[in-house]
């Protein structure tokens, strides 16, 4: 047989092997991805650009009245007033252009960034769907850690690059179209001398991507560790301080971090290097205007006011070059990131939801499972093997058997948490994978032995599935399950919140509220996975008898490792490596003398001594 550790392991080889079949991914290819979501904001998009392009326009005005500003001082300086504006009139002109241009480049940002924001929420929205369907394959490859990093932090590199990326885009564009458009206007010969530098610049550029996008993906990596590593440990820490473990854990999370810190080093190596030699190319075609344009004033050839005007859209068409490595280092995080978020996005569910609608609208309860055998990897040894059982409408059964023997595995599978094989498992006659999974996870209850509780009031847990219940029904499932003398005696009642897990209850409290989870829900079926490890023989016998009275007539089955619970079940059976190997009321496994009656002696052996030494 496989154990829990085991199983996992194999989970996560099924899962990274599935993955790594599709052949290593272009990060940036990933980004098309996006497309969809991006067309559903089309109009705020267009807005955005287009505010920009008449942004732009009002900023080469704005250099252009300038221009002729200072040509115009010049001119009344020697005495020259035959211009065709006055002073006044092109400072008004400018004083204009500016007020245009800052309240269209407002609007134009507001309407980009809107659009990065609505993205990054759709995006989390998906990913969240997507999570909720995945099954323990999908989690056993994927930390918990890891999700919540790359629904953060990953999201938020692609909210980045769509909020300011944009922009980015828009000044690498537009920039040169009304920059060179402009200069060529003043200068042909003086624009052309610029030309050289930018296949040089590209060049780099493309170099340095590469590096940047092996780089991010390396970070982001290591963020998911040490995400992961983090949450472990606070999720864990009480085991850690009852270990005194604090010093070796801090030591595994220096190592974690420090490799964190290690590949995001490297990140700001590549960004910078980019960050110096990009200006210093943009340096370069400074000096070259400075010196020729220079001879060219001096020659007559060019006024001050057009050497004025050509820096003015130099400084236009060297901002792209400048911010080209932001905006590359932007592109490739946002890229990987984007990777990643997709292969949680489009993940496959492990159980499909494929309904024939020809079963019946209300589960009765009757069980059948025929010739079962399931292992979690074909060549693997087999974790369930020849299951025969058959449970009537309205039958209590007991499941019993050592750890490892298959139990959990085949209760899953009665609510699909694992999928199983054709013809093997039926409901009311038909086979359990064509009800929806809707009806079949409402109708059979499943009450598993981690009492997971959120924080949330008392109420809240009990009536999970159905946040409107009645009060009254959840009182009434709170004393079957016996513990709503607890809840009256705290100060809050039902609207006590109990904390993260449940942490402010006792073990026995959190699992009695989730046993009225179980309860309240009045299910076709209910399924108990040995959910009274944590509650003392007299609780768990006034349990069972509220229970049967509350589950006449109704499906029931009981997992347990205690006998004095068995009792109570019209029928037990006994599993051992994957298989049932007996089978029968209480009274008839006593009688056989077999696993069941050794079990059923060793227990009372160990009662019988424990209440001779109280």
């Amino acid at each position: 047989m496989i154990d829990d550790g085991a199983t996992a392991r194999l989970h996560a080889f099924l899962w990274h092997n599935r993955i790594s079949l599709k052949g290593k991914k272009k990060p940036v290819k990933s980004l098309s991805k996006l497309n969809p979501l991006l067309s559903n904001y089309k109009s705020q998009i267009f807005l955005g650009l287009f505010a920009f392009f008449v942004a732009r326009f009002f900023e080469i005005s704005t250099y252009y009245l300038a221009s002729l500003g200072i040509d115009l001082i010049g001119d009344l300086y020697q005495g020259i007033i035959n211009g065709p504006f006055t002073l006044s009139e092109l400072v008004a002109g400018l004083i204009i252009t500016v007020v245009l241009r800052f309240f269209i480049v407002s609007v134009a940002r507001r309407a980009i960034r809107r659009v990065g924001i609505a993205v990054a929420h759709d995006l989390r929205q998906d990913l969240y769907k997507s999570v909720l369907s995945q099954g323990p394959t999908f989690f056993s490859a994927f930390s918990v850690g890891d999700i919540m990093t790359r629904a953060i932090q990953d999201i938020s590199l692609v909210q980045r690059l769509v909020s300011f990326g944009f922009i980015a885009l828009v000044i690498m564009v537009y920039a040169p179209l009304f920059g060179v458009g402009a200069m060529l206007t003043k200068s042909v010969s003086l624009t052309l001398l610029v030309a050289p530098l930018l296949p040089v610049i590209f060049v780099y550029t493309l170099k340095m991507a590469k590096e940047m996008g092996d780089s991010s993906r390396e970070v982001q990596n290591k963020l998911s560790q040490l995400s992961s590593h983090t949450q472990e440990n606070l999720s864990g820490i009480r085991t850690v301080q009852a270990g005194v473990q604090e010093r070796n854990e801090s030591d595994r999370f220096w190592k974690t971090n420090d490799a964190y810190a290690l590949a995001f080093f490297e990140q700001a190596r590549i960004n910078s290097l980019m960050s110096a030699w990009l200006p210093f190319f943009a340096s370069l075609a400074q000096l070259v205007i400075v010196l020729y344009g220079g001879y060219l004033v001096m020659a007559g050839d060019m006024s001050v006011g057009d050497l004025v005007f050509f820096f003015a859209c130099l400084s236009m068409l060297l901002a792209p070059i400048k911010m080209a490595g932001f905006l590359v280092m932007l592109v490739q995080r946002a890229a990987v990131a984007s990777d990643r978020i997709f292969e949680i996005i489009e993940a496959d569910p492990e159980i499909k939801d494929k309904p024939s609608g020809k079963t019946p609208n209300k589960i009765n309860g009757k069980i059948l499972i025929q010739n079962l055998n399931f292992s979690y990897l074909d060549q693997s040894p087999l974790n369930l093997r020849d299951i025969n059982i058959e449970i009537q409408a309205g039958e209590w059964l007991g499941v019993v058997g050592k750890v490892g023997a298959g139990k959990s595995t085949l209760l899953k599978m009665l609510t699909r948490l694992l999928d199983v094989p054709p013809e093997s498992v039926f409901l009311d006659g038909h086979e359990i994978f064509s009800y929806p999974l809707g009806q079949l996870r409402k109708e059979v209850v499943f009450v598993m032995q981690d009492s997971f509780l959120f924080d949330e009031p008392i109420f809240s847990n009990i009536s999970y599935d159905k946040p409107d219940r009645d009060v009254a029904d959840v009182w009434r499932a709170a004393d079957s399950a016996k513990i709503s003398s607890s809840i009256s005696g705290f100060p809050n009642k039902m609207q006590t919140v109990v904390g993260e897990r449940g942490v402010t209850l006792s073990g026995g409290q959190r699992q009695r509220t989730s046993l009225a989870r179980g309860f309240v829900r009045d299910a076709s079926v209910l399924i108990l996975d040995d959910c009274f490890s944590s509650v003392d023989t007299e609780t768990e016998e006034h349990i069972l008898l509220q229970l049967k009275e509350l589950r006449r007539n109704k499906t029931t089955i009981i997992v347990s490792h205690r006998v004095s619970t068995l009792r109570h079940a019209d029928r037990i059976i006994y599993m051992a490596e994957g298989a049932v190997k007996e089978s029968g009321s209480h009274a008839e496994l006593i009688s056989k003398k077999g696993s069941y009656y050794k079990l059923e002696k060793a227990q009372n052996l160990s009662d019988n001594v424990l209440a001779e030494l109280t």
